[in-house]
């Protein structure tokens, strides 16, 4: 079941944007003051855009962008046309992505593999992941029943 957010939850888009901003300003390994000193504002407001907690104004992401060097459409992809609350269920896997992406591990990998040219290669990389997560899976399901 899906519940929309009370009135001082921040928006789905705001945080997918945010996450967006986290894992652009991560992958050229920029720290969040560098980002704020570039912007005019704090490292503080830095991570509530991140989190997406406060709104990222147009201005302010069209300056993002350029700092980032990415086109503004960048903080957009991913998200569904008319994209609302219950697209965002908590059962859905966004959360577990987002939360992997903005670790460092997953920037690690998101740009190792994105140099990577051959789409057999990064195939045979998916394949090895989802093996591995089967075989994780049952030997904690093994070590539970223990």
């Amino acid at each position: 079941m899906s519940k929309k957010p009370g009135p001082r939850s921040p928006n789905p888009v705001d945080i997918h944007v945010g996450t967006r901003v986290r894992l652009r300003r991560q992958v050229m390994k920029m720290s969040q003051e560098k980002l704020g000193d570039q912007l005019g504002v704090t490292f503080q407001q830095v991570q509530k855009y991140e989190r997406g907690s406060n709104r990222i104004g147009a201005s302010r992401l069209w300056k993002i962008s350029d700092v980032l060097d990415v086109p503004i459409g960048f903080f957009f992809d991913g998200l569904k046309d008319g994209v609302e609350y219950a697209d965002f269920a908590e059962d859905d896997q966004l959360p577990i992505v987002y939360d992997f992406i903005n670790s460092s591990d997953g920037v690690a990998l998101a740009k190792a593999v994105s140099q990577i040219k051959s789409k057999a290669v990064r195939r045979q990389i998916l394949e090895l992941a989802r093996s591995l997560a089967k075989e994780s899976a049952a030997l904690e399901a093994a070590e539970a029943e223990d």
